[in-house]
């Protein structure tokens, strides 16, 4: 069996998300869902997917190196997808040092503990097959749309000009 390590997986895309998951692969997978249920987070996203047998939500930072640790000590994860971010560029101006914490230490912390849970051999740079980090951003990572009117994969990231912007208009 699967496991997957959602965080996040209490705001609006990482709620639909684990209820994709729960549709799609019922019980043969194992969903472990991490959400400090700040200002976007709520519970209630979830309702219906939190009486399954194989869904455990637990409610930690991924900023909590303990608890990190402890959930990649006690389940064998397969897949980490990284949902949980303060993601409202207008907040990350005004409180900058919580963009940093979660975003970057919280992220960090993250892979880390997937980084140390899945090595065989560090030195031959070798790791459990079939394991995999995904990590999810807003699509403020990329700047304004521009006249195309979409990103794709192939769209370099360009945070200046979202944040420039934002810092007009609180300077105006």
């Amino acid at each position: 069996m699967k496991t997957y390590l959602v965080t996040g997986g209490a705001g609006f895309i990482g709620s639909n998300f684990i209820k994709f998951l729960a549709t799609k692969y019922g019980k043969d997978i194992q969903i472990i869902n991490i959400d400090s249920l700040t200002y976007a987070g709520n519970i209630y996203n979830l309702e219906g997917v939190d009486q399954l047998t194989n869904y455990k939500f637990m409610k930690t930072s991924i900023n909590d190196k303990e608890a990190i640790e402890k959930v990649f000590k006690n389940y064998n994860i397969d897949y980490v997808i990284n949902f949980a971010a303060e993601s409202h560029v207008d907040r990350s101006i005004i409180s900058p040092e919580e963009f940093i914490e979660t975003n970057i230490k919280g992220t960090f912390n993250l892979i880390e503990n997937a980084r140390k849970s899945w090595v065989i051999d560090f030195e031959n740079n070798k790791y459990k097959d079939g394991v995999k980090y995904i990590q999810i951003s807003t699509d403020e990572v990329y700047g304004s749309l521009g006249k195309d009117g979409f990103f794709t994969e192939k769209t370099p990231l360009d945070t200046t000009v979202h944040t420039h912007q934002v810092r007009q208009q609180l300077i105006s």
